[in-house]
């Protein structure tokens, strides 16, 4: 038996994991017990020496002294700021007049809305949660379905997941060793795609169930002309400028992602005092749920990392690249096995917990078979979005069952997002078998070989020296 356990370790740990994840326990605290008793497990055995859980400090001090996470403080209160200031609902109102006359116009407000969103706030609560309050009692009033109206609006909300500059690009690109910069540059081309799905399906339904999203009504559309521009500009312009302020920083490499995210929370703020809703009780509001889910991250980074330790120092990141490394198919088949894995996993863990547990597992493999890092990010990041959206433990369908009306059933609302989960598989499928998808816009970036670059210091003539001393004694 000592020699079983001895000689599968890791599969063991690994199995030991699973398991207090699927009873339900923190996952913080489940991770850093399974590697402490496994940790202990494994000094008996002589798999490891007492002194190697000493390098805990130092992966504990990483942690902690990580630049890079103070981005998601910063983005988290950004968006809580923007949840509640009045620019989605400004932005919602001009857009849905604009696409009024057209079926599924509401929808189409939806998503566009949401995209812009997701492109200022990075949060996917910030942004269910704003458009389910804004839109959801106009889209049933004016004869749009249930299903439809709850599962457009969750998708329109996760997509800020994808979207640049969302926390999760942020955490992989860190758990990857990549550039942030790079890791935003290369979502833009599967968040087009996806926001394109998702009109796509608008217009299908459109044609195929028009019943289920009715134009506006002529009495419902109340602006027009120069007042319909105006509106529109009202909304439009201070995203465009906070989208600058904050994507447009890093890529121009004016700012690294945190300092771009203290620019975003300056511009947040101002934000909110130009429609006049800032106050003490937004600002406390904000500081409290970025305290609550930034306490989050770092607590799961922290039980992770002490997994994570035990787990290489036992021999299993040697198991699990040979384990993926020869699945059949090569890259394309260690893919599909890696996104099939992640989507069920998602089921019972949330993003932070994906980042933070199985990315570090599965990388080493990926980088061995020659995938590239970047694209293995983005298609990660573009699955992971199916975690908010899946019955029955989608965060996106609990925020939407919090706000909604009691008369909709929890069923409708896990119903109606079915077919969005679908176009967001079909997305991963797009990534994995294009990946131009993701690297056409890294490689538009300059890119700059250090090995090529020739610094010639130029010969200077020095004055002659000057003498000092008595003038009997110079010379």
């Amino acid at each position: 038996m000592i020699h079983f356990v001895r000689e599968n370790m890791a599969p063991l740990m690994f199995g030991g994991m699973i398991i207090f994840m699927l009873v339900g326990y923190p996952a913080a605290f489940s991770l850093a017990a399974a590697g402490l008793f496994f940790g202990f497990i494994g000094i008996e055995l002589g798999l490891i020496r007492p002194d190697f859980l000493g390098n805990l400090t130092y992966q504990l001090f990483g942690i902690i002294s990580n630049d890079l996470l103070l981005a998601i403080p910063f983005f988290t209160f950004m968006g809580a700021i923007l949840e509640r200031c009045g620019l989605a609902e400004d932005l919602l109102d001009s857009i849905g007049q604009l696409f009024g006359p057209v079926r599924g116009g509401l929808s189409y407000a939806v998503i566009f809305v949401g995209a812009i969103l997701g492109a200022i706030t990075g949060t996917v609560a910030a942004s269910v949660i704003a458009m389910g309050v804004i839109s959801m009692t106009p889209m049933l009033k004016y004869g749009y379905s249930t299903r439809h109206t709850m599962g457009v609006i969750a998708a329109s909300g996760t997509i800020t997941q994808l979207i640049p500059p969302s926390l999760v690009l942020v955490v992989l690109a860190d758990q990857l060793g990549r550039s942030v910069g790079d890791m935003y540059a290369g979502a833009i081309g599967p968040s087009i795609i996806q926001v394109a799905l998702f009109c796509i399906w608008v217009l299908i339904v459109s044609l195929l169930w028009p019943k289920d999203v009715p134009a506006l009504p002529p009495e419902a559309r109340t602006l027009r002309g120069w007042r319909l521009l105006i509106k529109s500009l009202r909304g439009i312009v201070p995203s465009l400028g906070l989208i600058f302020l904050v994507l447009g920083t890093i890529f121009m490499g004016l700012a690294t992602p945190t300092e771009a995210g203290a620019l975003g929370v300056v511009g947040a703020i101002a934000l909110a005092a130009s429609y006049g809703t800032l106050s003490g009780r937004l600002l406390y509001q904000g500081m409290s749920t970025t305290m609550r889910i930034t306490a989050m991250v770092v607590y799961i980074l922290i039980g992770a990392r002490t997994f994570s330790l035990v787990f290489q120092g036992v021999g299993g990141k040697v198991w699990i690249e040979d384990l993926l490394t020869s699945l059949p198919g090569g890259q394309v088949g260690f893919l599909i096995f890696v996104n099939a894995f992640v989507f069920v996993i998602a089921f019972f863990l949330d993003f932070f917990e994906i980042a933070f547990i199985i990315i570090p597992l599965l990388a080493p493999a990926a980088d061995r078979l020659g995938i590239d890092l970047i694209w293995f990010g983005v298609l990660i990041c573009a699955n992971i979005q199916t975690s908010f959206m899946h019955p029955p433990f989608g965060f996106a369908l609990f925020y939407l069952r919090g706000i909604a009306p009691a008369s909709i059933k929890t069923s409708e609302i896990y119903w109606g997002a079915i077919p969005w989960v679908v176009l967001q598989v079909i997305l991963v499928v797009i990534v994995i078998f294009w990946p131009g998808s993701v690297t056409y816009w890294i490689e538009r970036a300059t890119k700059i070989d250090p090995s090529k670059v020739k610094i010639e210091i130029p010969q200077i003539d020095l004055p002659p020296p000057i003498e000092f001393g008595p003038p009997q004694q110079r010379r």
